[in-house]
């Protein structure tokens, strides 16, 4: 590239700098007593077109002066040793979240905060069953955290039921919710696939806000059961004939009993999430999922039913968003539709996307970074959600594909022994 189209292209950055950076950067409002006024800071808006500007032209100067044509990589035994590597990856990661709540530096905020992210991690891997393994795009994944959500809640309130009760219910009405959304885009594939889980989504959405009669409304669901321990609560006043969850282990009340419980479920659920979808992978329909991502012609040409794959895939991927749903439910003890708004569709997508398209532990990583940088840049005030975006756009320029890119086959040559009688 030339110099003078390096300066066209880094001017065209600045400029869409500036456009961004004019209404967000250059104008505040500020409290003159009476009435609100306006403060101009064009110089913060200098500031960051230049910073483009110079950031740009400095990567396309870089980016010129790499070496083309092809090069030899050494790739013999690379598969081998990623495998390995992920596998002591899942193993720090396991012994370490199991060890978390009796670390030193563990209080309840950090506890909160990984709790936050394990139900990420488990939303994560539920949608990486039908975006990462099947291939299909979906932008309305909320649709099955609320419903799994609401569930839990109206079941524990009206009919009594446990917390271990409403589990496998609220994932089987999740499911039925995935299928309800599987039968209408069995023959979409791409964009229109993704408006339509779209608004599959925004319907949910709506739909608690204006059946009131059940789901409250607006107002949402009040006063949820919490999940007990083996039928000791975490009460400091225990009702008459039962028995505190600290006065049975002898302990003196805390409020930090009930979190680190809230916690081990958490991380209990998402273990077995994770352990189910990649003992599925290796199923049949595991490998029908991947052969359907692939291409959906070869994969009916291999007489693989497309109908059955895709319900199935949209189902069992709609259940662990229900299990999560359950969770958040009993978590909060309140819930309401604002909690299940397109943004966390978005989020759950970005958590598959940034990790690499079905990789489990690339789920983890990414679920990591999308929960801790808002709260590492919360000091910033308002400019938290800009230095976030600015990360990840710097995250995908950097790795495009995801965290981790490597996967391992469902079905490797090396699995199979070669029969020596066979060529006889």
């Amino acid at each position: 590239m030339t110099v003078p189209a390096m300066l066209r292209d880094a001017g065209l950055a600045a400029l869409v700098a500036l456009a961004l950076a004019l209404p967000v950067v250059g104008i505040r409002t500020v409290d003159t007593g009476a009435v609100l006024g306006l403060d101009y800071r064009f110089g913060w808006v200098a500031i960051a077109v230049g910073i483009v500007f110079g950031g740009r032209l400095t990567a396309l100067l870089l980016y010129d002066r790499l070496p083309r044509g092809p090069r030899r990589i050494r790739t013999k035994g690379l598969a081998g040793r990623s495998r390995t590597l992920v596998r002591y990856a899942a193993v720090a990661f396991i012994v370490f979240a199991a060890a978390l709540p009796q670390l030193p530096f563990s209080d309840r905020y950090v506890v909160d905060t990984a709790t936050q992210v394990l139900i990420y991690v488990m939303l994560g891997w539920g949608l990486n069953v039908v975006v990462g393994l099947a291939g299909l795009l979906d932008l309305g994944y909320v649709a099955f955290y609320a419903v799994g959500a609401y569930s839990y809640a109206l079941l524990a309130k009206n009919f009594g039921l446990s917390f271990w009760e409403c589990l496998p219910l609220a994932g089987a009405f999740a499911a039925f919710f995935g299928i309800l959304l599987g039968f209408p885009v069995l023959r979409l594939r791409g964009d229109y696939l993704a408006i339509v889980t779209l608004g599959f989504g925004e319907m949910i959405r709506i739909l608690l806000i204006n059946w009131t009669t059940l789901t409250g409304g607006p107002n949402g669901l009040t006063s949820i059961p919490r999940p007990d321990f083996f039928g000791l609560a975490f009460t400091r006043s225990p009702a008459a004939g039962e028995t505190a969850f600290h006065e049975f282990f002898g302990l003196a009340f805390s409020t930090q009993h009930r979190i680190t419980f809230l916690y081990y479920l958490i991380l209990i659920l998402a273990l077995v999430t994770g352990w189910a979808v990649e003992r599925m992978r290796r199923l049949p329909v595991g490998r029908a999922w991947e052969a359907l991502r692939e291409d959906e012609i070869a994969c009916q040409s291999l007489g693989i039913n497309r109908t059955t794959t895709k319900l199935t895939a949209f189902a069992i991927g709609a259940s662990f968003g229900g299990f999560a749903g359950s969770f958040f439910a009993t978590r909060q003890g309140f819930i309401s539709p604002e909690s299940f708004t397109f943004i966390e569709s978005a989020t759950i997508l970005a958590i598959v996307v940034l990790g690499g398209m079905g990789s489990q532990v690339g789920v983890v990583l990414a679920a990591t970074v999308l929960v801790l940088l808002p709260e590492v840049f919360r000091d910033l005030a308002h400019y938290r959600m800009m230095v976030f975006g600015l990360a990840m756009v710097l995250i995908m320029v950097w790795r495009p594909t995801g965290f981790v890119t490597q996967r391992t086959p469902t079905v490797r040559l090396s699995d199979f022994t070669p029969d020596p009688g066979a060529a006889r």
